[in-house]
């Protein structure tokens, strides 16, 4: 595939050490879960107590929104085929390493230019960060939704000839989580409308379909997240109830965030953990990561120009755009700074690739306006050596 798009011989090699270095954080992420818990084991052992089947169980069962749609995905492999825990892990972050590839193989096609941080080139030195690949390496929600919304990213940037593959991208995430399925749809929306790169009459069919579709799978949204409607209250209620549940917790990473200002919330949601957060491995690797985070969003204000927001390509403004709400969201409602790094890693990255792109956008830029003054000044020393040869001549 990077043959494909025509990338050079170093990132085809770097995509090769990416998926032996997805691997080993397959496995990392097995010995992690064993040792320390979570939900992942739970869905291919078919231990998850939230999950009641009636009757005789049956793999068509478990079929449905959320919890149940894993179950629904690991039955064969773990129920009839009998694979372990392992195996799984690699599958399913084979599938994380697949977004991965998407995402890495658009940021080399349509990046202008690269930068670099203590003479290290972010890209793609930002595809190798641990906490991102952890969370897309294991079996769960978390790489089934990176590998499938990075997927209707890649649909999306040539929509007219991979439209139906951004269909198949978006079932996998809608029924994995449908309320980022329901964020994709408006931020798809949103950059359709306000982009340049569609023309008019299909923006108009391309919108009138996104708020359809949006109406359609409304109501189905609101009955997982147990909503009868939406409004201000009802979620405002929601978020502060969950924000106090998970706040309450014995673990380390608990954080009551229910009586923080929103702008609290968001940098809690965006930039935490840090150093003096991390009572884990995994905390302190994801620290790194948000202090690079934090030291790229200063960036923002200075390299924000109309020019690249109109330039930007459409996977970018799509993902970027569906961010936004998914982070208000989620800054409002998650009160665990563990459960807060699993959930922005299907975010995060379009933030951090936003960042890049504006830096490099303006870098480029500001590169072209040097060549211009150059190739001014050269003219400027012909158009003075000719008439100095002229008065010569003359004389």
């Amino acid at each position: 595939m990077a043959k494909k798009f025509g990338l050079p011989q170093k990132y085809q090699y770097h995509l090769h050490y990416l998926l032996f270095y997805h691997l080993f954080f397959s496995l990392f992420y097995t010995w992690y879960i064993i040792n320390f818990g979570g939900d992942s084991r739970g869905y291919w052992v078919f231990g998850m107590e939230q999950v009641l089947i009636r009757g005789e169980e049956s793999w068509m069962k478990y079929f449905g929104e959320g919890t149940t749609f894993i179950l629904w995905l690991c039955y064969f492999p773990s129920k009839v085929l009998g694979l372990e825990y392992i195996t799984g892990n690699i599958l399913y972050g084979f599938l994380g390493f697949i977004g991965i590839r998407y995402l890495f193989i658009m940021t080399a096609e349509y990046f202008p230019m690269n930068h670099k941080v203590l003479n290290i080139s972010l890209f793609p030195t930002i595809f190798y960060m641990a906490n991102f690949n952890f969370w897309s390496s294991g079996v769960g929600k978390d790489s089934l939704c990176f590998w499938a919304i990075a997927w209707f990213m890649f649909a999306v940037q040539k929509y007219n000839t991979r439209w139906w593959q951004g269909l198949i991208a978006f079932f996998f995430v809608y029924l994995a989580r449908p309320h980022m399925g329901q964020a994709l749809i408006i931020g798809t929306a949103i950059a359709i409308v306000f982009g340049s790169e569609i023309r008019r009459e299909y923006k108009i069919v391309l919108t009138i379909m996104a708020f359809i579709g949006s109406v359609y799978l409304m109501s189905n949204t609101l009955e997982v997240l147990k909503l009868e409607e939406v409004s201000l209250e009802s979620l405002e209620s929601y978020t502060s109830t969950k924000a106090k549940d998970l706040g309450r917790g014995n673990s380390g990473s608990a954080v009551d965030i229910s009586s923080y200002p929103l702008l609290f919330k968001i940098f809690t949601f965006l930039y935490r953990p840090i150093f003096i957060d991390a009572h884990n491995i995994m905390a302190l690797l994801s620290s790194i990561e948000n202090a690079l985070y934090l030291w790229l969003s200063l960036f923002i204000i200075r390299n924000w120009t109309p020019e690249a927001l109109r330039d930007m390509p459409v996977f970018l403004k799509v993902g970027f755009i569906t961010s936004i709400p998914v982070t208000l969201a989620f800054a409002n409602s998650l009160g665990n700074l563990g459960v807060m790094m699993r959930m922005k890693n299907m975010i995060m990255i379009y933030f951090a690739l936003f960042i890049l792109f504006l830096i490099t956008y303006n870098k480029k830029l500001r590169y072209q306006k040097y060549l211009e003054k150059q190739r001014y000044y050269q003219k400027r020393q012909e158009i003075i050596a000719q008439k100095a040869a002229a008065k010569e001549g003359n004389a």
